[in-house]
């Protein structure tokens, strides 16, 4: 694999460009892996290369149905925080939020990592004592955070009405290590470091059946034929239960849409990502000057990819009272993800009872944000047949036992 620099840039520029390589092979899937991963998106394809680099496993396919990156990971608004209440949740995203810092050295990919800040607004009294509450539960967990007063909330967000009638702006929970990542380079980059240690990244493959010795896991059948293997990763989001009910198996989550939308690109206005839970919304600027815009997930069950007009409304309607500047802006584009929700709005990363079998799910609305620190979890488990002390408390067995990881307040809306 070529390395990428500014001098493989000026070398190819005196060559008119006829020296790159592809990023990453397509090859014809082999009979046999020693892991197989379900899910070409970020969450799959981050477990793959940690399996690589921490594990020596590399002996391993990733199975896509569509496009690489083509699921939530190309869907998402790309916001990357750590500022959760509960110790697991906070460990895993702040695992997460630190390996996203050097990624771009780590994959030799220019992910756009923006550490530019997030504030989650308070704009009700109840909400001002929940995320005092957080901000010291995350000084206990190593998290930084602080909770800030409406005058800094509006000096860092200058076009902020701080004032509204109906939701003032009466503080925040100011994360500055947070921000923004650019999400296809993130996949794309993971897909190159996988190709390079010789995975095999196999698109338009989709995976009909799970195949089953007994208890244990033996394989998969595709559109591209079975393929044999030693364990099984699914990492499909939205379609977990759909894979689980091929394995004999059912889990604890829904399906629903989460919407998003961009405006037309502006002047930079805005440098801070900003999260208003009450009204059910937030909104960054991209680089090319786009507002992007999300609000909370659908109210029914659905497996749509495409926005719908009483979603924008609702959305935009809210945050206009906080953003009156963007009153006026032009709609560019909307899109729809599947997001896979649990009851106490915590992710899955768990053996299954298929022996072999191993699954990462129940991410909701904060899946972009975790990628590289559930990959990690994940490629541990997958190894060693365990889960380790990031995965440990995600298991399935805490909804029997009744031992929930509620992060409904946190994860429990659009972000």
């Amino acid at each position: 694999m070529k390395r990428y620099s500014v001098f493989a840039i000026a070398r190819e520029a005196a060559r008119y460009h006829s020296g790159w390589e592809r990023a990453w092979k397509s090859p014809q899937p082999k009979k046999r892996y020693d892991a197989i991963i379900i899910g070409a998106g970020g969450h799959g394809l981050a477990t793959a290369y940690y399996l690589g680099k921490n594990h020596g496993i590399t002996n391993v396919a990733i199975l896509e149905k569509g496009w690489l990156g083509g699921g939530n990971t190309g869907r998402n608004t790309t916001i990357i925080r750590s500022n959760y209440l509960q110790d697991p949740s906070a460990a895993i995203y702040e695992k997460a939020r630190s390996l996203y810092e050097t990624m771009s050295q780590d994959l030799n990919m220019n992910v756009m990592f923006s550490p530019r800040g997030v504030i989650m607004l308070a704009q009700t009294e109840h909400e001002v004592r929940g995320y005092e509450r957080t901000a010291h539960a995350n000084a206990l967990q190593g998290v930084k955070t602080e909770f800030i007063g409406p005058e800094r909330v509006k000096e860092l967000v200058p076009i902020i009405n701080i004032d509204g009638p109906r939701y003032p702006v009466l503080g925040g929970l100011w994360q500055a290590r947070g921000g923004t990542a650019r999400h296809d380079a993130v996949a794309w980059g993971y897909a190159r470091a996988c190709s390079a240690m010789g995975m095999d990244i196999i698109q338009q493959c989709e995976v009909t059946g799970v195949r089953r010795d007994g208890g244990k896991v033996v394989g998969v059948d595709t559109t591209k034929g079975a393929i044999e293997c030693n364990k099984l990763g699914v990492v499909v989001a939205g379609h977990s239960g759909v894979i689980s009910e091929m394995a004999g198996f059912r889990l604890p989550i829904e399906s629903v849409a989460l919407q998003a939308l961009v405006s037309e690109p502006i002047k930079p206005c805005m440098d801070v990502v900003v999260m208003a839970n009450t009204v059910h919304g937030y909104m960054s600027q991209s680089d090319k000057g786009e507002m992007v815009i999300g609000g909370g997930t659908d109210g029914f069950n659905n497996y749509t990819q495409r926005g719908s007009f009483h979603h924008v409304e609702e959305t935009v309607r809210a945050l206009i009272e906080t953003f009156p500047i963007i009153s006026r802006l032009k709609m560019l584009r909307q899109w729809g993800g599947i997001v896979d929700v649990t009851g106490d709005r915590s992710p899955i990363i768990s053996k299954t009872p298929v022996d072999g079998m191993f699954i990462n799910c129940g991410w909701g609305t904060g899946g972009f944000k975790a990628i590289p620190g559930s990959g990690w979890a994940m490629a541990e488990m997958i190894a060693k047949g365990e889960p380790g002390a990031l995965a440990a408390e995600f298991g399935m067995d805490r909804f029997v036992e009744g031992r929930f990881i509620d992060e409904s307040v946190a994860a429990g809306v659009a972000h």
